[in-house]
């Protein structure tokens, strides 16, 4: 009770939050829908374009690089370059996308190709897949504590690429791959997978503000932290929490150890990344931004 009051109040700092729906809080599944962009117009000849996937990331850089902006929202640039998350729900088709420099606004378009990602089957405890009644009202209870975590916007103090949770990290996995539970299909998997055994440490990928610790039914022991500029990394199936909410954290703390709380098949770490409300491959903000698509 103590840490949902915490977070309470550290909400209301931040003012008043809309709730849109999610799906759940190990797997939050599609975003609000307002997340998910509306398709532009067919790019014309001659138009910037530029090829990314769903979960990927675009990137515009420039100089004297005001604002950034899309369908939904604008925002100021970072470290010199726009950059326009694709939330891995997005639908194929054109968004519009703009910046606003010396040269006035320039408009652009991201051609977002077919979903690529793998189908994977797993086998987990029946009571994780068909809820009972009460596990569903515990479900509906997280959902409503998380998702307004989606639409923070504060101060961004952040700076890519971000460092990995985990030292000497191995290579992430599985992000984007369609989930099947027990035979029946779920939602995307919207973040990372690494394999860590139980007990090693999970350090924060860069500076923010921890808005939530908590216990969930999916996602087990999990930290939620906000870097700023609509930033939000989420840390989960964790066998301990260090953090409280509330509590500012550098790049490197460690916000708790690895374990298998939760929906899982084993020990590991789920290391998700919600972007401006989109869920985004983490591996692309870990490598260089350069190595980005831009138009």
């Amino acid at each position: 009770m103590r840490g949902l009051a915490v977070l309470a109040l550290g909400l209301a700092a931040l003012g008043a939050l809309p709730e849109p729906p999610s799906r759940s809080a190990a797997d939050p599944g599609p975003p609000p829908p307002e997340r998910v962009v509306r398709l532009a117009d067919p790019p014309t000849p001659g138009d910037r374009t530029v090829d990314v996937v769903p979960g990927g990331v675009a990137r515009w850089a420039g100089e004297g690089i005001a604002l950034c902006g899309d369908a939904r929202e604008t925002w100021k640039p970072v470290g010199g370059a726009c950059y326009y998350p694709v939330d891995l729900g997005q639908a194929e088709g054109a968004l519009a996308i703009f910046r606003e420099g010396p040269a006035g606004r320039e408009t652009a378009a991201l051609r977002v190709l077919p979903a690529p990602y793998a189908e994977e089957n797993l086998e987990v405890d029946p009571r994780k897949v068909r809820l009972s009644r009460k596990d569903r009202r515990r479900v509906e209870r997280e959902r409503r504590t998380v998702t307004p975590l989606f639409s923070l916007r504060t101060h961004p103090v952040f700076s890519f690429p971000l460092a990995p949770p985990l030292a000497n990290a191995p290579p992430p996995r599985n992000f984007g791959t369609r989930r099947v539970f027990n035979e029946e299909p779920r939602t995307p998997h919207g973040g990372a997978d690494y394999r860590a055994r139980t007990g090693t440490p999970v350090l924060a990928a860069d500076a923010g503000l921890v808005v939530l610790a908590a216990s969930h039914f999916f996602a087990g022991r999990s930290v939620y932290v906000d870097h700023g500029g609509g930033l939000l990394t989420m840390y989960m199936h964790l066998s301990r929490i260090d953090v409280k909410p509330g509590q500012h954290v550098a790049r490197g703390t460690q916000v708790g150890l690895s374990g298998a709380t939760g929906r899982v098949t084993g020990p590991h770490l789920h290391f998700g990344i919600r972007w401006r409300g989109a869920r985004v491959d983490p591996s692309l903000l870990l490598g260089d931004p350069a190595a980005l698509p831009s138009p």
